[in-house]
């Protein structure tokens, strides 16, 4: 019952004037930001961190926050109406976003992942006064091996993003894993596969070459198709109907458990959450060939795993100190700004700010969802701009974004070059989200192999030894055999459809 009192409390503090409109700040800064291609809540945060200083303790805290949670609502808008993700958690979000948008779904599948994204994050909140003390307390079971097993668990994703040819897609994998590996060794701090060049020892940057497979190859498939409008057909009601909200209620809710209890990992980010959920989806569909043609549950699933992890992030951040996010590390810098120092002891001496804050992230997330449900029309607009206009700005903005990052014009050659790779693998049909998937999860898995070598002497048998990590391993196995069966059912019924369509020509 104290925590009830203490949050509505906490609840009179966050709905007065002053924090209602930082509140309200933050989330249009994050929506913004993260519809921006390349710029990312990370540096949108550092960027703004000195202009929260001269705040008070409490707002500071509020804007910064928002930006973090508005940024996971704004990359899903290029991610659907451009097939450009604002952020790399909004990768799964194009898979069957933009094919939504070509058939004039566009604004129905914004307004999906606005509602998603509104659910997952008020469920995330809600897991933030309910259980914070005793997640957090979980969390900290994860060592090294259950890290590693966890990567492994991941990495049977490519099975399921791999199209219709498994070898193009471990292809595409392990070309994304070697890339992940240039630059600096986790544990020698020396440089490798540099090949003498200066410019290759700081590694491949992410954003750069999602941008590149995204963006810049996207403007280029739009040339080759000569269009006209940004996306052909973008057409129809600006709001989802009945029958797609109550079909995506069940993803929703699944995206956003998946989310949430990965998000107390420190280390588990939004982009590998929603890759899980999106998969978790496309498992449980009775229908899982029109995933990645259009299918409405494919956008609430990611969308709601993203959302429910940034909020999740906050309990072992509030509760340890422990940041689970690059974000939320600057927001660690914000608190030491203002003398805090998160953990047990904040909730004592600072009882009314740490329940301010949480009330603030309920608030915020209402106010994004009154935000960007009447939005969903101007974004919809977009579709309607001649491609002449529309593809220099992109290019404009994709240049602006690989620089941004590490102000480094080697970025924006990487960013192209990418672009330039990711036209011919969609001519000739390589999955590109393969080597997503593994650039990203590659540094981590390298990592914690290497610290759990170190834990064991070098005895790999550890993470076998281990009960949560053989659960995983175990689980890890058990989803390839499914995925795996599933490949073959999905292309079975690929193969109907099309002999079906030959038979009625």
């Amino acid at each position: 019952m104290d925590t009830l009192h203490l949050l509505l409390a906490g609840f009179a503090q966050a709905i007065t004037p002053e924090n209602l409109l930082v509140a309200a700040l933050g989330a249009l800064v994050g929506t913004f930001v993260g519809v921006l291609p390349g710029l990312g809540p990370t540096s949108a945060i550092s960027i703004l961190l000195p202009v929260t200083a001269v705040m008070e303790p409490t707002q500071g805290i509020i804007m910064l926050a928002g930006i973090y949670y508005g940024a996971m609502y704004g990359g899903s808008t290029t991610a659907i109406l451009l097939n450009i993700p604002g952020e790399i958690s909004s990768v799964p979000t194009c898979l069957d976003g933009y094919p939504l948008a070509k058939k004039g779904k566009g604004g129905a599948a914004l307004g999906i992942s606005a509602i998603a994204s509104f659910a997952a994050g008020i469920m995330g909140v809600v897991g933030l006064v309910c259980f914070a003390p005793v997640l957090a307390d979980q969390a900290l079971k994860f060592g090294p091996p259950e890290y590693f097993a966890l990567m492994i668990l991941a990495l049977t994703l490519m099975v399921s993003l791999s199209g219709g040819s498994l070898i193009k897609g471990f292809l595409m994998g392990a070309f994304g894993y070697t890339l992940s590996l240039v630059g600096l060794g986790p544990s020698s701090g020396m440089p490798r596969f540099d090949y003498g060049i200066p410019l290759l020892s700081g590694g491949f940057d992410m954003i750069s070459i999602i941008i590149g497979l995204f963006a810049i190859a996207e403007v280029l498939k739009g040339i080759g198709e000569k269009r006209i409008a940004t996306v052909i057909g973008a057409r129809g009601s600006v709001y989802p109907s009945k029958n797609d909200v109550k079909k995506c209620a069940a993803p929703t809710i699944r995206g956003g458990l998946v989310g949430f209890f990965l998000g107390l990992l420190p280390g588990c980010s939004a982009a590998i959450t929603s890759f899980l959920a999106y998969d978790l989806e496309k498992k449980v569909s009775k229908h899982p060939e029109q995933f990645g043609k259009g299918a409405i549950e494919g956008v609430a699933a990611p969308e709601a795993a993203n959302n429910a992890t940034s909020s999740a992030g906050f309990i072992p951040l509030f509760s340890l100190g422990i940041p689970s996010s690059p974000p939320l590390a600057i927001l660690l810098a914000g608190f030491m700004i203002y003398g805090l120092t998160p953990g047990p002891v904040l909730f004592e001496q600072h009882p009314l700010f740490v329940w301010t804050v949480i009330a603030s992230m309920f608030v915020g997330n209402a106010m994004l969802l009154v935000l960007n449900l009447p939005l969903v029309w101007v974004w919809v607009k977009l579709t309607k701009v001649p491609y002449g206009i529309m593809a220099p700005v992109i290019l404009m903005l994709c240049t602006i974004g690989a620089y941004s990052v590490r102000n480094s014009l080697f970025d924006v050659a990487v960013a192209f070059a990418f672009g330039g790779l990711g036209y011919l693998f969609h001519t000739y049909r390589w999955p590109v989200v393969p080597l997503v998937l593994c650039f990203i999860l590659g540094p981590l898995l390298e990592e914690s192999f290497i610290q759990t070598m170190v834990m064991s002497s070098g005895d790999v048998a550890i993470v076998l030894e281990r009960p949560i990590s053989l659960v995983i391993l175990l689980a890890a196995a058990a989803l390839m055999l499914v995925s795996l069966a599933l490949n073959r059912r999905t292309q079975k019924r690929v193969r109907e459809e099309h002999q079906h369509g030959a038979d009625v020509a």
